[in-house]
């Protein structure tokens, strides 16, 4: 059973950084994508960030680089978004998810939500301006 779990939300000044951690647990994959995706009040969920396990390759919303980092730590079963000059557009609940690997596949991980089947249950992130 395949279980995430987000930490690191909080409320910060325009300007300030967080860093949102994911503890994932019972994902056996040797390799396959995670991502954090975000949702604000009234409006859908987007992808902010990505990463292919085996290998390291990140992907990035427009809105978020530059400033956004996602990392993994192996060892930790954790992954990381670093989030830097953050404003009041980035205020969300931010989830962390990850895909069921299909044999033969890519490495290019999709910035759509349907394609990830394990879910956090999210951390709010408040930007005040």
């Amino acid at each position: 059973q395949v279980q995430m779990v987000e930490s690191g939300g909080g409320s910060v000044q325009a300007g300030g950084s967080l860093r949102l951690s994911c503890l994932v647990s019972g994902y056996t994959y040797s390799h396959g994508c995670m991502g954090w995706f975000r949702q604000a009040p009234g409006k859908e969920r987007e992808a902010v960030a990505t990463i292919y396990t085996d290998g390291g390759s990140t992907n990035y919303a427009d809105s978020v680089k530059g400033r956004f980092t996602i990392s993994q730590d192996n060892a930790k079963n954790t992954v990381y978004l670093q989030m830097n000059s953050l404003n009041s557009e980035d205020t969300a609940m931010y989830y962390c998810a990850a895909d069921r690997p299909v044999i033969g596949g890519s490495g290019y991980c999709a910035p759509l939500p349907i394609m990830y089947e394990f879910w956090g249950q999210g951390t709010q992130v408040t930007v005040s301006s």
